[in-house]
């Protein structure tokens, strides 16, 4: 997948290690182009919630992501300045998705084989063009095994609940530490035990703990490594 076209970076990692907004520095470093694989999920629990689909419903789910995809109201966007969209109805939901209950959701939904095989032709789409950056939870696992560059970014449960309170009390939200990492954890566990594409590190993949990282040092990082697969 090399060459002129450019390299594909994979980005995996669990909730809450800052792999969005890392994954978009990275890719504006690179020049590349920011595939966020994360927020199809998030976007297909939208979707199910709008159609008023109980999200454990997986059949239900299934058919609902299934539909919005082969209508076209469920899908990737190109965007601007190198950067992907998802659009649910052609909007952007943006900040819609960004709900602990969205995050559940997401979770629960990319268990279901109806919903990832319904994605996984968008996410391949856009990887297959090169020069871009991916990042999920099974981009170097399941997506694009091939991929040059594969990180596996984490970071504490307890780091990553702090960031999460910080993330929503910026917000005006009063965000309960102990209720946040509970939620960590069990989204952790969720990711990692489900049968289908679970959380898993690659083993090709490069390890980044940014727990005692400020931002800047993980972009860097991983600019680096990428250039040094290729990237240009």
């Amino acid at each position: 997948m090399s060459g002129a076209r450019g390299i594909v970076v994979a980005i995996d990692g669990p909730a809450g290690a800052g792999k969005s907004t890392v994954a978009r520095e990275v890719a504006g470093a690179l020049g590349y182009t920011l595939v966020d694989t994360g927020s199809l999920y998030r976007a297909s629990a939208l979707v199910a919630e709008r159609a008023g689909v109980a999200i454990d419903d997986r059949a239900a789910v299934e058919e609902a992501v299934r539909a919005a995809v082969a209508a076209g109201t469920l899908r990737l966007d190109a965007g601007d300045a190198g950067l992907t969209r998802v659009l649910v109805g052609g909007v952007d939901p943006a900040e819609a998705l960004r709900t602990p209950a969205m995050s559940m959701g997401a979770s629960a939904v990319a268990a279901y084989p109806g919903v990832r095989e319904a994605l996984l032709d968008a996410q391949r789409a856009f990887g297959q063009r090169g020069a871009v950056v991916l990042e999920g939870r099974d981009i170097g696992t399941v997506v694009f095994p091939g991929a040059e560059l594969k990180v596996f970014l984490t970071a504490t449960a307890e780091e990553r609940a702090r960031r999460r309170c910080d993330e929503l009390r910026g917000k005006g939200v009063d965000a309960d530490y102990g209720v946040t990492l509970a939620e960590v954890r069990q989204r952790d566990h969720q990711d990692a035990s489900r049968d289908i594409a679970p959380l898993r590190e690659a083993p090709d993949a490069v390890r980044v703990d940014s727990s005692a990282m400020e931002p800047q040092a993980v972009v860097d990082a991983i600019v680096a490594l990428a250039r040094s697969r290729g990237a240009v």
